[in-house]
């Protein structure tokens, strides 16, 4: 017979194993970074555990593609300035780049081609291009709303006025804030 230590000591065990198994539930969190420009609509405490690194661009990396650099210089800098991007967001970022690149690429072979073309036996046929644009243009817009990216999560952000570091100069001269 099993004494009660014993199945408090089991049940403790098998409850610890499935934490360890079971997905977390409902909607990934939304980052700190982008409730706090979004005015934190909830007005839910704030996770301040939450580890924040520094708001900091990280470099390009060498093996993206061209159209993929490009889409990188375009917006690394507008987004550090928003303060959604930090140096520990390289892989996501460039996934978003690489993705955009790759959508690129097909659109404009469908532009120049054509959707449809006509198989062997007369019959039309989408080409491959629509469904592999489509499935970038997902991935890439999973990758938009993460940073804030798309209309829809950028109108739910609360910009500043003002650029941090920017001063105006009547304000300086009457003595207000620097």
């Amino acid at each position: 017979m099993i004494e009660k230590d014993d199945d408090s000591e089991e049940l403790s065990f098998l409850l610890q194993r499935k934490e360890e198994t079971v997905a977390t539930r409902g909607r990934k969190p939304t980052p700190t970074a982008i409730k706090e420009l979004e005015g934190n609509p909830g007005k839910r405490p704030l996770n301040d555990k939450e580890p924040m690194p520094e708001k900091r661009a990280p470099t390009c990396p060498k093996w993206l593609d061209k159209e993929a650099k490009k889409e990188w210089k375009r917006l690394s800098s507008k987004m550090e300035q928003m303060g959604v991007l930090t140096e520990v967001d390289m892989a996501a970022f460039a996934g978003y780049c690489q993705s955009y690149a790759r959508w690129k690429e097909n659109e404009e072979f469908i532009t120049k081609n054509g959707s449809l073309v006509r198989t062997p036996s007369g019959y039309w046929q989408q080409v491959p291009q629509v469904s592999i644009a489509q499935q970038y243009m997902k991935q890439m817009e999973r990758f938009a709303e993460q940073f804030g990216l798309t209309p829809a999560s950028r109108s739910r952000i609360i910009a500043d006025e003002s650029p941090k570091g920017a001063s105006d100069e009547l304000e300086n001269l009457l003595g207000g804030d620097p």
